[in-house]
């Protein structure tokens, strides 16, 4: 009954982990290096965690690990997209003072 727990904790530390590669591979154009290396970067990380936490493999883990992965990603995109039209908001109104 303690894993459950644990696994919760592992995959909501997964998502955060994924948050600023999400940020970078949402700037990176797509399938390139860049791109390749934000979305791969931290998956040696995510199982390093899941080892010290004491998470063996099994199937019945991978849906929440992926889903906490691919979670982390697109927070993270969503966070850059909106900076990015906040920051051009800001650009045109201070345009439209001019």
């Amino acid at each position: 009954m303690v894993l459950v727990p644990r696994l919760m904790q592992v995959a909501i530390a997964v998502a955060v982990v994924n948050v600023p590669f999400g940020y970078w591979r949402a700037g990176a154009r797509r399938f390139s290096q860049s791109w390749f290396i934000a979305v791969h970067t931290p998956v040696p990380i995510v199982v390093v965690m899941r080892l010290v936490a004491g998470i063996a493999w099994r199937l019945a883990n991978l849906p929440l690990l992926m889903g906490a992965f691919v979670s982390g990603q697109l927070l993270g995109g969503a966070l850059r997209r909106w900076r990015e039209r906040r920051r051009n908001a800001r650009v045109s109104v201070g345009r439209r003072g001019l």
